[in-house]
């Protein structure tokens, strides 16, 4: 399994991912859930994924691989037609592999956050499900989560607006993803995150968060301390 989240802010975006994959407590690997498309100064675009690894590399292939004479990611004048081109591969890739795999008793699983800016567009994220279709992040809701979702959304919930600034939004990210790292062994570290400051149309922002990460290891251990802390200080039930 694996986690993302993404956020639409007022000042630009926030992604970051885990780079678990397991089928099994015995059977754990590491894959960048991360891929970055980009034409600096003209286009920059994030796919985050999740799901059965084999179908997201699949339709990362496609998106890297265009037809020469079709729409493409490359060429989409506008991310909402981008988005579309995303969901068209994940069309195909279902037409191709959907019936195959559920002769071994496989689903067609893949979840998908696609989003970025292109040049004199406003940024966005889409959520693209397994049937092709997307939803567009709004200012009521900012941010999409894909993965194992439950254990980070609190702290999202009760922190992420549209006007958050982007620091705050990748210290929400990280706390969010540590908490789902403690609570779920298919979870784990290298993490990817990228902050990107709108009209940037670059990725000068990108980091990849290991172990040895100092301010990971902060976050960490001050959100369980703290956590602790206010815990401690709300008065017991009367009975």
């Amino acid at each position: 399994m694996t986690y993302c989240v993404a956020v639409r802010l007022d000042q630009g975006l926030v992604f970051l991912s885990d780079s678990r994959t397991n089928a099994g407590v015995d059977a754990v690997s590491n894959f960048r859930k991360m891929a970055i498309f980009k034409k600096d100064g003209e286009r920059l675009m994030v796919l985050m994924s999740a799901g059965n690894l084999a179908i997201t590399q699949a339709v990362r292939h496609y998106l890297n691989h265009p037809d020469p004479d079709g729409p493409s990611i490359w060429n989409a004048p506008t991310l909402f037609e981008a988005a579309q081109v995303v969901g068209d591969i994940v069309r195909k890739v279902r037409d191709r592999d959907a019936e195959e795999l559920k002769k071994s008793g496989i689903d067609f699983n893949i979840h998908l956050i696609f989003g970025g800016q292109i040049k004199g567009q406003a940024p966005s994220i889409f959520q693209v499900y397994a049937a092709g279709n997307f939803i567009e992040a709004t200012i009521e809701t900012p941010y999409f989560q894909i993965g194992e979702a439950k254990y980070g959304k609190p702290i999202l919930d009760r922190v992420i607006t549209q006007a958050t600034p982007l620091k705050e939004a990748a210290k929400c990210a990280l706390i969010s993803m540590d908490s789902t790292i403690k609570s779920n062994i298919s979870v784990g570290l290298p993490l990817d995150l990228l902050i990107y400051p709108k009209d940037d149309l670059r990725t000068d922002h990108l980091l990849v968060i290991d172990e040895k990460n100092e301010y990971f290891k902060m976050i960490h251990e001050t959100w369980g301390k703290r956590l602790r802390q206010v815990f401690s200080e709300i008065e017991d039930p009367v009975w």
